[in-house]
């Protein structure tokens, strides 16, 4: 094995201008995540426009989000084995293309496979942001700009819907993908023109193996969870796919760990080694269940089935906590900076848990301000939670893992995702009262007091999260940096 080799790009990170190649990421990112629930709103639109069941046109959500829990995980080796320029040109030209295909599709075929190429360069943009952020931003610095990303993973989702809806209100569904595209050829140009960051390549030979066990594993996991809900209209039962992914996981563990010895793994595993890096995963975890299960979509369906109140005002009411989560990002960045982790995730704990509880005491009489409360004090608790975790869990690994571990904590963000969403609505729906198995007020309230549970393990948890601030010395019994550094061979 040959020591490092430089990758063909190794500019000065101050001639290459580090904040205008990291906002160029962000925009980009913006752009990708925010074409994921763009369409939501559209989708019965498109059961008429293009002659498909409902249970079809799901799909081009499931479908994008497949393809995601698929492919992130892969993304640890293509961030090592190619530079950072290549992968972020690779994903925009995959994700324009495939937004092209969608505005031109005719029909539902070649809209579902618009919609995978999309993902395919989506799934890349978040690691590659985070990776990036780490390599070009100082230690003292990185928590504010840490914000800036938590903005973009947690705003963007949520205000996908609203734009899909303005669009909807005058124009054809096409134009979602209309408005985005000039956008995406815009970042790609750019990208072309200014990105160069500072990297090393390794030419580590592809693993056929790991990559089907990884889209069995994941893919099975994320479609398992996906599906829950859908009972027999599933192309595969849920419960099988849930198996079929348990299994082929634990064998792709297994072998990453064998593959590990001789530095080729798919997906290195040994952030797991670092005990900052764990917690980290376990909050962000309960965080996106929370976020997206709970969040975003329980409440929408108390606000309509139980309060009565149209999608419109649903998504107005739903407004002030998004943009306090979006307004939160870049102070609480910078506030990480000066106190580290631990004094703003454990009272973002204890609020995440307050504001599910809160939930559960609603009711059918409850005055919709109390809603609107209680979800800007959730909101405000994932973005005083969100930045620090993301921030902490990266900044104790060394830097040859920055890429393996953003993609482990985006590939297990996705798989809580899922299963947030999966397990309380169907909560609601074994708890609800009524005939059509519509969640009513009482099946809700379980499944608030069931995400309660979850706020409150993250209370337990959070006190776990080390004291000192992410740059400072290893915490003690934490393995040396040195110890998992891996040895980088030629690259090309």
């Amino acid at each position: 094995m040959t020591g490092p080799t430089p990758a063909v790009e190794r500019p000065n990170t101050t001639s290459a201008r580090p904040m205008v190649i990291i906002m160029t990421l962000v925009v980009s990112a913006f752009v990708m995540i925010l074409n994921e629930t763009i369409l939501s709103v559209a989708l019965p639109h498109l059961t008429v426009d293009l002659g498909v069941s409902a249970t079809t046109v799901q799909w081009l959500t499931s479908g994008f989000l497949l393809t995601m829990g698929v492919v992130i995980p892969t993304t640890g080796f293509i961030l090592q084995r190619f530079t950072p320029r290549q992968v972020f040109l690779a994903a925009m030209t995959l994700f324009s293309t495939g937004t092209l295909i969608c505005a031109l599709s005719p029909g539902f075929p070649l809209l579902l496979a618009g919609r995978v190429v999309q993902a395919g360069g989506t799934a890349v943009m978040i690691p590659l942001l985070m990776t990036s952020v780490m390599r070009l931003i100082p230690a003292e610095r990185r928590g504010a700009t840490m914000g800036t990303i938590s903005i973009v993973i947690a705003v963007a989702p949520a205000i996908g819907p609203t734009i899909g809806g303005l669009i909807l209100a005058s124009l054809d569904w096409r134009w979602m993908f209309w408005s985005v595209l000039p956008l995406s050829v815009a970042a790609l140009v750019v990208g072309f023109a200014i990105f160069r960051v500072s990297s090393e390549t390794r030419s580590t030979p592809l693993d056929l193996l790991s990559v089907a066990l990884s889209f069995l594993g994941f893919g099975g996991l994320v479609y398992g969870l996906s599906t829950l809900g859908h009972g027999g209209d599933a192309a595969l039962p849920p419960w099988v796919a849930l198996v079929i992914g348990a299994i082929a996981l634990a064998v792709f563990v297994a072998r990453q760990r064998q593959l590990q010895r001789s530095e080729s793994a798919l997906l290195d595993l040994r952030p797991f080694s670092h005990r900052p890096f764990v917690i980290a995963i376990i909050l962000s975890a309960l965080l996106f269940m929370s976020l997206l299960g709970a969040g975003a979509i329980l409440l929408p369906i108390y606000l309509q089935n139980v309060l009565g109140l149209s999608a419109a005002v649903t998504g107005l009411a739903v407004l002030p906590g998004g943009l306090v989560l979006g307004f939160m990002g870049r102070p609480v960045g910078r506030l990480f900076d000066r106190v580290g982790a631990r004094p703003l995730v454990i009272p973002g704990a204890i609020g995440l848990a307050v504001s599910m509880w809160t939930f559960a005491a609603l009711g059918p009489d409850a005055a919709l301000w109390m809603a609107i409360a209680a979800h800007i004090l959730l909101m405000a608790s994932l973005g005083l939670m969100m930045t620090p975790l993301l921030t902490e869990g990266l900044s104790v690994l060394p830097e040859n893992l920055y890429s393996h571990g953003s993609a482990i904590l985006t590939t297990l963000q996705q798989v809580a995702g899922a299963a947030g969403t999966a397990g309380f609505v169907t909560i609601a729906a074994i708890g609800s009262s009524s005939a059509t198995g519509s969640p009513d007020a009482s099946g809700l309230r379980l499944a608030f007091m069931a995400a309660g549970v979850i706020g409150l393990i993250a209370v337990g948890v959070s006190f776990m999260v080390r004291r000192k601030p992410a740059g400072g010395d290893a915490d003690p019994g934490e393995q040396p940096a040195d110890e998992v550094r891996s040895t980088p061979v030629a690259g090309h």
